[in-house]
């Protein structure tokens, strides 16, 4: 393994606080009503297709010709997209800059649309920091598959042994160790600083401020 191991990060929930409810909260005030909408008609396996490179526009399309009397709601979600980003994980961020400066390199695999990766990025400056970004919507490819995980491998010359990679999501956690990644399971910044510097990664021992 390199003296220095490469730095795999997701996104959503790594680094920046996703709760795609947070449209619809005002919306939709009643929390059972709103748990019904984002389980039934902005379903996760809705977005998961826009995820995999289907347009925005189909997106709204397909589910307001299902969900007709639903239609400004469902327009919604992707028009006021930054809207259910609840701000970035500082702890996170903090770690990622302090990997950039002890010489890291560091990388992204997101389940993300291409149209929405941009606005997000132009939103959260500090995610155009990475090395090496690859995208599931430019791909056509999400997290578990693991050809997503051989993309990232293929465009830095790395091997999967090379490097750590961190996610929120077991099942793509799971799916990277079977590649041989190391791999952290994220659940907060504070454990996941630790479990870098378990793995001999190079990093302050406390947070910043």
């Amino acid at each position: 393994m390199p003296l220095k191991p490469a730095i795999v990060f997701d996104v959503g929930n790594v680094l920046v606080d996703w709760q795609p409810d947070r449209v619809y909260r005002e919306t939709i005030p009643d929390p059972e009503e709103r748990a019904w909408f984002m389980a039934h008609v902005v379903s996760p396996e809705w977005h998961a297709r826009q995820d995999l490179g289907r347009s925005c526009a189909e997106g709204i399309a397909e589910r307001v010709a299902q969900f007709p009397h639903y239609a400004g709601r469902i327009a919604d979600f992707y028009d006021s997209w930054l809207e259910t980003l609840d701000g970035a994980i500082d702890g996170s961020v903090r770690i990622l800059m302090d990997l950039k400066e002890q010489g890291y390199r560091v990388h992204a695999i997101t389940n993300f649309s291409a149209e929405l990766w941009p606005v997000t990025v132009a939103a959260y400056p500090f995610l155009s920091e990475f090395d090496v970004t690859v995208v599931s919507g430019e791909e056509g490819l999400l997290k578990p598959d693991p050809e997503i995980y051989r993309r990232l491998l293929k465009r830095t010359g790395l091997q999967a042994t090379d490097c750590i990679f961190i996610d929120d999501r077991k099942d793509n956690v799971d799916a990277a160790s079977e590649l041989g990644f190391r791999t952290i399971h994220f659940t907060t910044p504070e454990t996941l600083r630790m479990d870098l510097i378990r793995l001999g990664v190079r990093l302050p021992l406390q947070l910043a401020g």
